[in-house]
Formats: C-alpha cells, structure tokens, sequence
C-alpha cells in the first residue's frame, strides 16, 4: 500500500513545482521533502520525477502517482464532509465549463461566496476534453458540457442551449453580409476561428472558404476582453451567448441574426452514485438559472 504521508508530500511538490516551496507549505525541511520523494519512488519503483537543474518534470509513473494523490485528497476531503455535516455554506465546490459560460456563472458564484465565508468555490474554464478529463478522475464536482457524455461514471442533465452569435459594434451598418464582415475584420480568439466553420458555412457557403481565410483585425486570448474591440469599433466577433451576456458594455454591441441560427447544448455533468452535498446541489441550481438566463 502506497505510504499517505509520502504520497501528500509528493502531490503537494508536484502542486508547488519547487522542493523549498513544498517544504514550507509541509512545515518540514527541503532534504525531508526529498527523503520522500526518493522513498515513494522506492515503494513504487519507477523514478517519478526527472530533474531539470532547479525543476522538474514528471515521468509517465508521476502522472500516475499525482492522479492517485488527488483522488486521495477528494476521498478524504468528502469523509470529513460526511462526518462534520452538510452545511451549504461550508466546504469546497469545484466546478468546471467554457470559457464563456464561466464570466457568466462567476460573478453568482461571487454573491453566494459573500454571504458564506467558508464556502470555497473553485471554478475553471477549460476545453471540453478538460471538463470531461476532471469529471472523470473525479476531481470536480460539477461540469458543463456541450452534449451528453454517455460515460459510465456519469450522469448529465440536458439544461438547455446558447446561441452562438455574431457580434457587432452598435453602430455598424446592416445588411450584413460575408464581403462587409471581410471589410470589418474578425476579432479573432482561440475558439474563434471553429465557431466561423461552424456558423458561416451554413450562411455563406458560397463566400466562405474556412476560417484560415477570414481578413483578422485582432487576436485576443482573455475571454472577458474578446468583445473590448467589437464594442469600441474594432471588427467583429463570434462568441456563444453567454460570453456576450456577461460583458458589461454589452449595451454596445449588436448581435446580428443570420438566416441558419446555430446552438451549443448545455448539459449539466456530475459523477454517478455520488450524492451531491448541499453546496454543490446549490451551486448546481446556480449553474441552471444561468442556463436558463440565455433562453
């Protein structure tokens, strides 16, 4: 059986990435930290890490023993749960979605976590693959998806869908059409360029040849900035409903309906047979209501 406190001192050196910044979260002493790490290793026997100078990165045999260590924190995490009570206002809630429903859910996060200093409320925005990846492992209580799993670890709950929108200054000129959007520009951002394929061929399959073809004005990577430009004149953008609702310009912007609408599904995804505890059954109903906000 894998040694518990050797297995916490080597997930929290992986979590910090520095021997002295393990050690001084663990209240031990650097050469301790090592003495560990060479002793789960021996228990394991495969090395775990390979060091590079001051750094490190983790071999296949790591990324195992990592896995391991934080699937031990969440079970021991949830047997203190058990035994302390299930209080919605205590505890930790981790939570993972897209990028743009996450401005949305955020700031509701926010207000519950004001009126509940105990409650933590950890939420990520990450690719689908990373949702389903944490799920999965176990390591979220809560996901967002855009369609339905169908994993035997799983269970989710269709709660609605969003709209993905083409996004304009206030002001700009309509009609719209393929040849004025190319004179704008294209805002572009890192899912961006897969909403064009999705939404533009259905609407200008003639003028469209892919995304790789569109006239870019400008690239941001920060999903709360990606409509900055759009509302300051700057091109145009594509983003689901959600990103769009949680920008608080949003009054200067123009969402602009094409003939062929296009929708993402949302489904709500938690493990199967693990009862939820009453912070992550509310965070849960947060997570609807937001669904529901974007119609």
């Amino acid at each position: 059986m894998i040694n518990a406190t050797w297995l916490e001192t080597f997930t929290t050196l992986c979590e910090t990435g520095h021997f002295t910044q393990a050690a001084q979260r663990l209240n031990m002493t650097q050469p301790g930290v090592s003495q560990h790490l060479r002793k789960l290793e021996t228990q394991v026997g495969r090395p775990l890490v390979v060091q590079e100078g001051k750094r490190f990165s983790l071999t296949p045999a790591g990324e195992a023993v990592l896995d391991l260590g934080r699937s031990r924190r969440m079970e021991e995490r949830r047997l203190r749960e058990q035994i302390e009570g299930d209080d919605p206002d205590i505890g930790e809630v981790r939570i993972a979605c897209s990028g743009s429903f996450a401005t949305l859910l955020y700031p509701r996060a926010r207000t519950i976590m004001q009126n509940a200093p105990n409650l933590c409320i950890h939420l990520e925005a990450a690719p689908q693959t990373g949702v389903l990846e944490g799920l999965v492992k176990n390591s979220l209580d809560l996901g967002v998806l855009g369609y339905d799993p169908k994993h035997p670890l799983l269970d989710a709950q269709r709660i609605g869908q969003e709209e993905l929108c083409l996004v304009l200054n206030i002001g700009a000129p309509e009609p719209v059409t393929f040849d004025s959007l190319q004179t704008l520009g294209f805002v572009a951002h890192p899912d961006g360029f897969g909403y064009a394929d999705e939404l533009f061929s259905l609407n200008f399959p003639d003028e469209f040849s892919g995304a790789g073809d569109l006239r870019r004005r400008t690239f941001v990577n920060q999903i709360g900035q990606i409509p900055t430009p759009v509302a300051d004149g700057i091109g145009y953008t594509l983003l689901p409903r959600s990103g769009v609702e949680a920008f608080i310009d949003k009054d200067r912007l123009k969402l602009v309906s094409l003939p062929h609408r296009c929708y993402h599904e949302l489904w709500l995804v938690t493990r199967r047979r693990v009862p939820l505890k009453a912070r992550v059954k509310r965070i849960a109903q947060e997570i609807r209501k937001a669904a529901e906000s974007l119609g």
